[in-house]
């Protein structure tokens, strides 16, 4: 399923983190997932979020850059290959993948990937 993601541009220091999750609980938004990379200088903190309009807007009001990208959200049984299989079928008709971020409880696997073609990803991880 093509999901809506929260990225959100930070610079590298004390504080931002925090500063970044008082701002949605203010705004009574809820984060799902989330996920940080960073560099020397910057971080990006990618989020799903309960509301991605008003979690931007909060952001934005507080001087954050922020992007809004659409990303898939695929569950997979958590065991041995199921990853591989679903990569597999994405390679296979040439979408790319960018980054992935996931976790896996009560036997699934619960995984948001940035990929070349969402609509198309989406499309043929379902069928």
């Amino acid at each position: 399923m093509i999901i809506k993601q929260l990225s959100v541009f930070l610079q590298n220091e004390s504080g931002r983190l925090v500063n970044v999750t008082d701002i949605l609980h203010k705004a009574d938004i809820n984060i799902s997932a989330l996920s940080i990379a960073e560099t020397e200088e910057y971080g990006i903190l990618r989020m799903i979020v309960s509301d991605t309009e008003k979690a931007a807007q909060a952001l934005k009001a507080a001087d954050y850059t922020i992007k809004i990208s659409d990303v898939i959200c695929i569950v997979t049984p958590d065991i041995p290959g199921a990853l591989s299989a679903a990569l597999k079928k994405l390679a296979a008709a040439g979408i790319d993948v960018s980054y992935m971020y996931g976790y896996s409880s009560d036997g699934k696997a619960r995984l948001v990937i940035k990929t070349s073609d969402p609509a198309a990803a989406s499309a043929l991880l379902e069928a």
